[in-house]
């Protein structure tokens, strides 16, 4: 793929130390997005002084603005300011591996053995736990992102949109978007320099990435059309292109679809794939891998695993391979793009819009987890879900509240947090609670 030369402020650091550093980050990458990026930050900026704190923070702003995981792509740019194409492989690709080869084990042993009691009883703690994180994560970036009654605004329309009208998910990012833009008009000052980079190449460099994304999934299409994996193919691909705002915005496109478009997974088989997640190092998102596997499991050829780790092969795939095209493509101009303040003003817009998702995504895991049973009603455009109070399980209630103190007031960390509850959950199985 041709990208651009590395630009010649970028450290000289050997190839084979940079491959070290990593790995490392890629196995201890745990605790979502926001626990990845101080990761990296302490890494590349603090110990190793690989990446200035104004460049770290420049990248991650663009990294903001693209579709995907916001980590593992500023993890891509920081090996391609080192080592260029090579360098941004690798550091994506160790960021994501280790993760996904025990997400692969782990969706494999719950497609075989899911439904047996130990194991219903462990996933009920950690779907507690989950859900808590999905609160913290909601007010932790409510913080972040609300700055302003037009912010508020802006994510209060949001959920509205997609709790109560059931608008698509990427209409709501477009418009959020494009409101921002256009409510900077300012022209763009103070503009940090770049490399020159020609047209020319940056095309020839789209025009590859798309190939190597998109060529691979058409033959899917070909060989198996109609079939479940070619439902993956196109499900993923369009995830890839419109989900903004990070892995817990994403869930709450892909969580409903999943569950209630395709059929796919239940909603607490989704929660527990967010569970294995959580628990795994590397980005969030590798939830698709899991999704992939029990989709080609179940509705694919006959073959059971096999047909699963295609699935896999599928999601993962789809959802990351456009992430390295977004990079290599984008990154020659990073310093001048994240100075835009029409740029700055979308992406502001944008985090808005995305609190709301995340708090159309918390109520919808909230409704699921703690009642078995839970209605849609339609009301002319409005849809509301109405759960059978009668249903409620107190068991989840005192998990929940568990999983609160231990994060949100003595701010263990997310393992240790999920662990507790999953112990917890198994011992009051044992109890025969």
């Amino acid at each position: 793929m041709n990208v651009a030369p590395i630009p010649p402020e970028a450290p000289a650091v050997g190839f084979g130390e940079a491959l070290g550093v990593w790995a490392r980050i890629g196995v201890l990458s745990f605790g979502g997005p926001t626990a990845q990026i101080a990761l990296m930050h302490r890494v590349l900026v603090d110990e190793r002084g690989w990446l200035s704190e104004q460049r770290f923070l420049t990248a991650l702003s663009f990294c903001m603005l693209l579709p995907g995981p916001e980590a593992m792509q500023l993890a891509t740019y920081a090996g391609w300011r080192l080592h260029g194409l090579r360098g941004g492989l690798a550091a994506g690709l160790l960021f994501v591996a280790p993760g996904a080869l025990i997400v692969l084990a782990l969706a494999a042993a719950y497609a075989a053995w899911g439904q047996v009691p130990l194991m219903e009883a462990l996933f009920l703690g950690i779907k507690a736990a989950v859900l808590v994180i999905v609160m913290e994560a909601l007010v932790r970036i409510s913080r972040r992102a609300l700055a302003g009654a037009g912010a508020y605004v802006l994510a209060g329309l949001a959920f509205v949109g997609i709790f109560f009208l059931d608008l698509p998910f990427p209409l709501i990012v477009l418009g959020a978007g494009v409101w921002g833009f256009l409510g900077h008009r300012r022209p763009a000052a103070g503009l940090l320099p770049v490399p020159a980079v020609p047209l020319r190449a940056t095309a020839r460099t789209v025009a590859l990435g798309l190939a190597i994304w998109l060529l691979p999934l058409l033959a899917v299409g070909l060989l198996a059309p109609g079939g479940v994996l070619t439902g993956l193919a196109v499900f993923f691909s369009k995830l890839a292109v419109v989900t903004f705002g990070g892995a817990y915005a994403v869930l709450a496109y892909m969580a409903q679809d999943v569950v209630e478009g395709y059929g796919w997974l239940t909603a607490g088989e989704m929660l527990d794939g967010l569970g294995l997640a959580e628990t795994t190092p590397g980005p969030l998102i590798l939830v698709t891998e899991f999704v992939g596997y029990l989709a080609a499991h179940r509705h694919g050829l006959p073959g059971g695993w096999a047909s699963g780790v295609a699935g896999a092969a599928v999601a993962l795939w789809a959802t990351f391979a456009p992430c390295f095209l977004w990079i290599f493509a984008g990154a020659p101009y990073v310093d001048r793009l994240s100075a835009d303040p029409r740029l700055r003003g979308a992406l502001a817009a944008i985090t808005a819009a995305v609190v709301g998702v995340i708090l159309n995504l918390t109520l919808w895991f909230a409704l699921h987890v703690f009642f078995a049973e839970v209605a849609e009603v339609r009301a002319g455009p409005l849809r509301l879900w109405l759960p059978d109070l009668a249903t409620l399980d107190l068991r989840v209630v005192a998990l929940a509240g568990v999983s609160a103190l231990l994060l949100l007031g003595r701010h263990w960390s997310i393992p240790a947090v999920l662990a507790v509850s999953g112990g917890l959950a198994l011992g009051l199985w044992a109890a025969g609670l």
